[in-house]
């Protein structure tokens, strides 16, 4: 494995979200010197936090799979995750709701989720089921610890017998059909294929290696901390700033300053010069490829994924219906896929996800209140309106969400509403998110693994990428895991343990702790 030559003392990180923080506590448990920049007011990133009225709203994301990848990054500095953060697992993981008004649970536990499927489409869809389950961890285990958790320095590190082993289950299929061969039942289909979306590709045309998502959602487990997906970033900050790192909130970067193929110092933009050996950037990828003045050599452009638009709503009152997680999958689907991917039309029959974080946190809403986030994909200011048209565009489609929701049954929806924030392509572009696209970029063949954008940078010996624009890709698994690829890129570590999930059974209560508003960058 390449990795930065030279002395690598004392390290910045540039931005203080899942993945920096992750690479900060990687490099503090190798003895690295340690400082964090970070332009927004405290940690998250992408999971940042605002405060809309009196509730708690997480900006980024709402689902928290693999916590044993964060549980590493604590425990590289002797720390826990689970001493820093109640961690509680949804059962189910999901509701799906379907257009001709059937729902089925999502459950991660193997036995339950064979009953409900039973229930649901019968015996035959259920062995199905139980086939596809042991198809998935086959592939789980396959792809983790060569593909996934790994730092390429040639795609020739593809060929290995891992590599016939992916192709052996199939790995190299497509999506949609490989899932096919399990379950006949279309909703059911759609359970176990609607996360190609966040890697940007339908699944009609995504590889069927991709399925390793789904692993995460329905088979490894779901969990969501006291406090919001917020409190995973804070407690990573909080146990930085105990291992010995400089947490620098509030300044952004300005220039690098480079001699000799290498930066020897990070200036502010408060004009403070902070000297250094080693510089991790996990901002996006044209504010990473702005600092350092170039651009990278790709024979296409970058393709990225769809984006979205997220109406956070403060409410007075809630819908049984709804659990943690409820996919509302409308009756189109491969339509919706070319609709976000290909014409650039906004959903005509849309599938949204609606988290309701007040289900096991009350404390994140007012006394008797409520928060729900409705989460609708839409094409990206690429193939589909410009970051401007939004301006107006934004507005006008909060009030479709909501009239659609209530024809969906969420009787009442828009009058419960007391506060609202609402977030299109307009916001994220704003926010430096390349194509208006909180989803970086897209997980097409040509963009994923050692044809993703690489962690080490031509012409500047060190500087490393971390974040979901670079390897392993997008979520917040995959993110931990590059921060620590990213760290081991400058110790020189291995960069990888054995992938062996542990279930927190025994989480401790966190610390009380007062959440900052937070935001910035993930790398690429």
């Amino acid at each position: 494995m390449r990795r930065v030559p030279g002395s690598t003392d004392h390290v910045v990180v540039v931005g203080a979200g899942l993945s920096g923080l992750a690479c900060a506590l990687h490099l503090l448990g190798a003895g690295r010197r340690v400082t964090v920049v970070e332009r927004d007011g405290g940690p998250g990133g992408r999971a940042g936090r605002v405060r809309l009225g009196g509730h708690q709203v997480d900006t980024g994301p709402t689902v928290l799979t693999m916590p044993h990848l964060a549980d590493e990054a604590f425990a590289a500095v002797g720390d826990s995750l689970y001493r820093r953060v109640e961690l509680t697992a949804l059962h189910p993981a999901y509701r799906a709701r379907f257009a001709d008004g059937s729902s089925l649970d999502v459950h991660t536990d193997g036995e339950a989720m064979e009953a409900e499927v039973r229930r649901f489409a019968g015996p035959a869809e259920a062995a199905g089921y139980r086939d596809l389950r042991q198809w998935l961890e086959r592939l789980y285990r396959a792809q983790m610890g060569r593909f996934i958790d790994t730092n390429f320095d040639s795609p020739f590190q593809l060929l290995h017998p891992d590599l016939a082993r992916l192709a052996a289950l199939g790995g190299f299929g497509r999506l949609d059909g490989r899932i096919g061969r399990f379950l006949s039942d279309d909703r059911l289909r759609r359970v176990f294929t609607f996360q190609a979306l966040y890697a940007g590709v339908a699944p009609a045309r995504a590889l069927a290696a991709y399925a390793v998502i789904a692993y995460m959602d329905t088979v490894a487990g779901v969990w969501f901390p006291k406090g919001g997906m917020y409190a995973l970033p804070r407690a990573m900050a909080d146990a930085a700033a105990d291992a010995g790192a400089d947490l620098r909130f509030g300044d952004g970067v300005s220039t690098l300053e480079r001699s000799a193929g290498r930066v020897r110092a990070v200036r502010l933009t408060s004009g403070e010069r902070i000297p250094c050996d080693a510089v991790v950037l996990t901002c996006e990828l044209p504010a990473a490829y702005r600092l350092l003045g170039r651009r990278p050599r790709r024979p296409a452009p970058l393709r990225h994924s769809p984006s979205a638009v997220i109406l956070h709503a403060g409410t007075d009152r809630t819908w049984p219906e709804l659990a943690h997680h409820t996919l509302s999958f409308g009756a189109s689907w491969e339509g919706t896929f070319d609709e976000l991917t290909r014409s650039g039309e906004l959903m005509s029959d849309p599938s949204l996800l609606i988290t309701r974080p007040t289900t096991h946190d009350p404390g994140l809403a007012p006394p008797g209140g409520h928060l729900h986030y409705v989460l609708a994909p839409c094409p990206n200011t690429t193939v589909g309106p410009d970051a401007a048209a939004w301006r107006d565009l934004g507005p006008r489609y909060r009030d479709r969400l909501v009239a659609e929701l209530e024809r969906r049954g969420l009787t009442g929806f828009g009058d419960s509403v007391r506060e609202e924030l609402l977030v299109t392509p307009f916001d994220w572009t704003a926010q430096g998110h390349a194509a208006g696209s909180p989803f970086s970029v897209a997980h097409t063949f040509a963009q994923t693994g050692p044809f993703r954008p690489r962690n080490l940078v031509r012409e500047v010996e060190n500087v490393v990428l971390a974040g979901c624009g670079t390897t392993p890709g997008v979520g917040v698994p995959t993110v931990l895991v590059s921060g620590k690829l990213a760290a081991a890129r400058v110790t020189g570590g291995a960069g990888r343990r054995p992938a062996r999930a542990r279930t927190p059974l025994a989480a401790v209560p966190a610390p009380a702790t007062t959440p900052t508003p937070a935001g910035a960058d993930d790398p690429s």
